[in-house]
């Protein structure tokens, strides 16, 4: 049987971005779902990627998780490794890997990604005038009808993330006009940032055929509220517990690398970061219940739940890399 292998990567971009390549092979049938698909690795071209110079351009593909698409179709996430195995300085999964200790195994730790987004015609934000602005006030969050477009584009993704095993637990239109949002959650932080990459994936790719594209700067619009990639996180002490004082401590941390997390969280991410907008300051690390003009919120619930639940960091930007997002958090709850 004739098998699609696309293979996916993360560029050495400011702004990372997806790269695939497909590879056709054929496989013999092993089982039913082909779940036990070996795959060999791959090399492309580096330094058309940021990755390389063109008098040493390989570089090389490894396989790390595979998405089953369909019977003959295979998403495959992989690594980027130097021709001798060692991996790439923009392969950061391979140092979230390292990260992920016993220690922080037993945490049990549960991600949650709110990925916000632009949807682009032409370059174009979808419901941007040819000049001037759209009306700005409070009709497009959570709407229907003139207000909104593409929200069956946004339903079908998430019904194609499920089918590939990507936990999408929710979807809606955001603050900014040809703004959307979708959550994505995963009880393991390595597929977490696996999953939230690959659902990125899935959505340019149905893009493509509407001949759209999609924004994920942190702020394409001065004067609007830009695209952040909430991460909630929780460790089983966090949802069990009833401890105040876990909540705490992590939020002590959380503040003690502010500034260095903010470096892993984004490029141009300050724009956004403004305290005004739905944002915290850049600069200053703040924390609060209910809040969402704060760095970290800690949800109403928690509280009334007698500290029990989890935090939402609202400082990661919509085009941050997941994998340098959790090392971060792997930091937090130790």
């Amino acid at each position: 049987m004739l098998v699609h292998l696309d293979y996916i990567w993360i560029d050495g971009l400011e702004h990372p971005r997806i790269r695939s390549k497909t590879k056709v092979v054929n496989f013999q049938p092993r089982d039913k779902d082909q779940s036990n698909l070996t795959l060999d690795e791959w090399n492309f071209d580096g330094s058309s990627t940021n990755q390389a110079t063109t008098d040493d351009s390989e570089r090389m593909l490894k396989p790390a998780r595979t998405y089953r698409l369909a019977d003959n179709h295979f998403a495959v996430m992989c690594e980027v490794n130097f021709p001798n195995g060692s991996p790439h300085p923009t392969n950061y999964r391979a140092n979230l890997k390292t990260l992920l200790s016993p220690e922080v195994a037993e945490k049990e730790v549960w991600v949650g990604f709110e990925q916000e987004l632009f949807l682009t015609d032409g370059g174009r934000n979808i419901f941007w005038p040819s000049s001037g602005e759209p009306i700005k006030d409070g009709r497009y969050y959570c709407t229907s009808g003139g207000t909104v477009k593409y929200r069956k584009l946004i339903r079908e993704h998430a019904a194609f993330c499920a089918s590939a095993g990507i936990n999408i637990v929710g979807y809606n239109a955001e603050v900014t006009p040809g703004q959307w949002e979708y959550q994505c959650f995963a009880n393991e932080p390595l597929k977490a940032a696996d999953d939230l990459w690959m659902s990125r994936y899935f959505l340019e790719l149905m893009c493509e055929d509407l001949s759209l594209g999609v924004e994920w700067q942190p702020k394409p619009h001065a004067g609007w509220n830009g695209s952040g990639c909430h991460t909630n996180f929780s460790t089983k002490a966090m949802r069990e517990s009833g401890d105040h004082l876990i909540f705490d401590n992590i939020l002590s941390t959380m503040e003690k690398y502010h500034h260095e997390s903010l470096l892993a969280y984004g490029a141009d991410n300050a724009l956004r970061l403004t305290g005004g907008f739905e944002t915290a300051d850049y600069s200053q690390f703040t924390s609060g219940v209910a809040s969402r003009g704060t760095s970290v919120r800690i949800p109403a619930a928690v509280v009334e739940a007698g500290w029990k639940g989890y935090l939402e960091d609202r400082r990661p930007s919509s085009g941050c890399d997941p994998y340098r997002v959790m090392a971060q958090v792997c930091r937090y709850v130790l």
